[in-house]
């Protein structure tokens, strides 16, 4: 197709067998490959890929040099029996790699109205993005990952292969949620879980001395924080004397802060527990 309508930039490559709506906005250098389909209020910014039989509906926004796999659908309603029709959106930062049968649903009145993933994140295939999830920059969710209604992913988080994140939970900064995982209470920042009734298993000590380029002092400061939160007493109570003991410490702050948060929130999960043999479920999943 050439750029002679309205919304479509001179440059972009757009195949015979995609359909493109009026009103839809295409930047220059994108390439919409055959079997797409375009909405009318979608905006592909600069350098957007999408390679075959990709679905981009509604509100829905690309960040420049997103690429786009096979079978992937972006911006469809949400899963959500509340929904009407309400003109709710999804963004797509700059540079996200979106691989096959991928599906992320645009936000629903429950929220904000939109689904945000930001920029440089992997989401592998058949991950799925439920509606008003907000996920950080360079986020990962490996293969088959589900997350559902207004969960929030920070910075660098890494989701591996089959986990499920129940609604409203927070995954903190760094955190790696290890495959297979039922996560149903928030991760600290840099905190590693695993399990089918998922549990805090330390810290993200590789990624954090890896991706971040932390010393071991830091890590073992963050891990002092940590034991202190939960030991001897629920982390709810522990926080102002946990912060009093830790003053000045930008890693413990952004820790503290986390938790605060969690607990501030009228519809947030409680954050999750550190695994201990035997114990049973009230102790490991729902007494933090």
């Amino acid at each position: 197709m050439t750029a002679t309508r309205a919304g479509i930039a001179p440059g972009t490559r757009i195949h015979p067998a995609a359909f493109v709506a009026e009103g839809a906005s295409i930047a220059p250098g994108c390439v919409v490959g055959p079997g797409c389909v375009i909405g009318a209020e979608a905006v592909l910014e600069e350098g957007v890929e999408l390679a075959a039989h990709v679905v981009i509906d509604g509100r829905a926004r690309l960040g420049p040099g997103v690429k786009v796999s096979p079978f992937v659908t972006i911006g469809l309603p949400p899963q959500d029996v509340k929904y009407k029709g309400e003109p709710t959106g999804v963004t797509i930062g700059a540079r996200t790699q979106i691989r096959e049968h991928a599906t992320i649903h645009r936000g629903s009145t429950g929220g904000d109205g939109w689904t945000r993933v930001g920029a440089g994140c992997l989401i592998m295939c058949v991950a799925h993005v439920a509606h008003d999830c907000r996920i950080g920059d360079g986020v990962i969710l490996v293969n088959n990952v589900m997350l559902a209604g207004h969960v929030e992913i920070g910075d660098g988080a890494m989701v591996q292969g089959g986990a499920a994140i129940q609604q409203f939970v927070r995954i903190g900064r760094m955190a790696l949620v290890a495959g297979m995982a039922g996560v149903e209470r928030s991760v600290l920042p840099f905190g590693r879980v695993k399990g089918h009734r998922a549990a805090l298993h330390g810290l993200n000590a590789l990624g954090m001395v890896r991706r971040l380029g932390m010393t071991k002092a830091q890590v073992a400061a963050v891990e002092g924080v940590v034991h202190d939160l939960y030991r001897g007493g629920r982390p709810r109570d522990r926080i102002a004397e946990v912060t009093a003991a830790h003053a000045g410490d930008p890693l413990v702050e952004e820790i503290l802060t986390f938790a605060r948060e969690v607990f501030a929130r009228p519809r947030g999960r409680n954050l999750l527990c550190p695994y201990r043999h035997g114990a049973d479920e009230e102790e490991n999943g729902e007494g933090a």
